[in-house]
């Protein structure tokens, strides 16, 4: 759904807590998974590796700001397995923080669907909370 709302200045803080249910991407061990979210493509940010984790538990911090009259209501994220040669998808999705722009803590599990939707490669827990400046 997208809003046609005007966003209030200030500070957009994303708890990227933990993830399960991950699909492993390797024929051989376990993931060693991360996560980038944006809200627009020019400016990405990142967790840090996980190794051998197809359940792990980031607890990091992450802050975007937010400019008065900005139409961005959804935040973007991608899981990737990070291997030795090269690095692949294990799911990404959106989701909308209109909620915590308006002063209530997010906290979800988002899940990241597989093809068709039919079922999912895992989910990832956030919190999202909104400072106005």
């Amino acid at each position: 759904m997208l809003s046609s709302r005007s966003n209030p200045k200030g500070v957009l803080t994303v708890q990227v807590l933990e993830a399960k249910n991950l699909k492993n991407e390797d024929t051989i061990g376990h993931n060693d998974p991360y996560v980038e979210l944006w809200l627009d493509e020019e400016y990405k940010q990142k967790t840090s590796v996980q190794k051998n984790a197809d359940e792990p538990a980031w607890n990091e911090t992450f802050t975007f700001n937010i400019e008065e009259g900005s139409k961005v209501h959804k935040l973007h994220f991608k899981v990737l397995d990070k291997d030795k040669m090269d690095t692949e998808k294990i799911g990404d999705a959106d989701f909308e923080f209109d909620s915590a722009l308006n002063g209530e803590p997010l906290d979800t599990w988002v899940k990241l669907p597989a093809h068709l939707g039919l079922s999912d490669h895992g989910e990832v827990h956030f919190l999202v909370t909104f400072e106005a400046q």
